[in-house]
């Protein structure tokens, strides 16, 4: 059971201010909401399982109806879209992660799913290419054809694809694509949702309107901070509702 201070879930969010990356800043807010959870668990889960528990945080700060916006790629229509968390939440949250294996075409192949710290190895990598390359050696734990110990250079494309299918259906909460429909131009396409950047707008949007009220009621009532962040979020809108009388 989730269970955060407003005033550690508004460090968190300050914390994360001064990182670039979507994944540091998520996570931030995770430890604090997991405190059971170590730091190296957290880095080292697989990517889905780690979105399955900031779906679960987003849930409980925020309900389960998401609201977000879509971008028409071919005729540049905004949609609105409304989801619920359940809808896209497919993985469970099981921290055991074993290598996988996979033979085929006389090579076999051990490698595990991708986690925090290699999207944090990438984030900086401007080549799609490059990038999804150094993420898959950094996977792959061991190859070999016909018992002998090969690079991951000497792997044919047929087996590279295996591979992502493989890492696709053990983690399939790490690529939660939406089938859209655009009723502007009637066409259809994929959109990646990102769990990560989604929950640090929303987390972002809440610290602001937060803060603007901390700063009306202790500019209006000479309270401290931790006074007013230790109230419910109903009786700081009570108090703020006075001072409009």
């Amino acid at each position: 059971m989730i269970s955060i201070a407003t005033a550690d879930l508004l460090t968190a969010w300050e914390r994360g201010l001064s990182q670039s990356s979507a994944s540091r800043r998520l996570l931030m807010l995770l430890a604090t909401a997991y405190p059971e959870l170590t730091e190296e668990q957290l880095l080292k889960a697989p990517i889905g399982q780690r979105d399955g528990l900031a779906l679960q945080l987003r849930e409980v700060l925020f309900g389960s109806q998401l609201i977000s916006v879509a971008i028409c790629p071919f005729c540049t229509e905004q949609l609105e879209l409304t989801l619920n968390a359940s809808d896209i939440q497919v993985a469970s949250n099981s921290f055991l992660q074993k290598p996988l294996q996979l033979q085929l075409e006389g090579f076999k192949l051990e490698f595990r799913l991708p986690d925090s710290q290699d999207l944090m190895h990438i984030e900086t990598i401007n080549s799609i290419e490059e990038a999804h390359n150094i993420l898959m050696r950094r996977c792959l734990l061991s190859v070999s054809h016909n018992d002998q110990a090969c690079d991951m250079s000497q792997l044919p494309e047929t087996v590279l694809q295996k591979i992502e299918a493989a890492m696709s259906e053990a983690d399939p909460q790490a690529d939660v694509q939406l089938d859209l429909h655009c009723p502007a131009c009637q066409r259809n396409w994929l959109a990646t949702f990102d769990i990560a950047s989604f929950l640090w707008s929303e987390i972002n949007t809440w610290a602001q309107r937060l803060l603007n009220e901390v700063h009306l009621l202790a500019k209006a009532y000479c309270w401290r901070e931790t006074d007013i962040l230790a109230m419910s979020s109903m009786r700081r809108r009570m108090y703020l509702e006075r001072l409009t009388q």
